[in-house]
């Protein structure tokens, strides 16, 4: 006799999209905002209260947890993973949001391949190398790259 699993089926529930957003199936997306001119690519995972801006690009395979922002103009490649629990009890919370910390991405921002993004803020115009753990906050714009992610170049905004 075979045991049967319990399935959940996300897809989209109770997304607030702007104008002309397109997503990619599969996906599971729900509770979140989606800002206008904005995409999501196949296989991304959007949790509830996570606001996106406008004419932001999430590839792929990306993971984005509760307590996230992400401003306007941004760019997340394929297979970035944003993380909320800390583990401060030596674990995981399991559940107690209490522990959990929020991130917030500016706008302006490009985060690179299979790069991981603790609870920190990361200010407008700054790009994150592929493959770098952003671990602190990052308060100027510039390249950061690495783990844990540091300056490598700074930019110099023109208005």
């Amino acid at each position: 006799m075979s045991n049967k699993p319990a399935i959940t089926s996300i897809g989209i529930k109770n997304v607030e999209f702007g104008k002309n957003v397109k997503v990619i199936e599969p996906v599971n997306l729900y509770g979140c905002k989606i800002g206008d001119n904005s995409f999501i690519g196949p296989f991304v995972e959007i949790q509830s209260g996570v606001v996106i801006g406008t004419k932001t690009k999430i590839q792929s395979h990306t993971f984005i947890c509760e307590l996230v922002t992400i401003g306007n103009n941004c760019f997340i490649a394929h297979g970035v993973m944003f993380i909320n629990d800390l583990l401060k009890i030596g674990g995981p919370s399991r559940g107690n949001k209490e522990l959990w910390k929020a991130t917030k991405i500016g706008n302006n921002v490009s985060i690179g391949t299979n790069s991981t993004i603790l609870p920190v803020e990361i200010c407008d115009n700054a790009v994150i190398g592929a493959g770098s753990v952003v671990t602190k906050n990052i308060l100027k714009p510039g390249i950061y790259a690495g783990n844990p992610a540091k300056l490598i170049r700074e930019i110099k905004i023109s208005i």
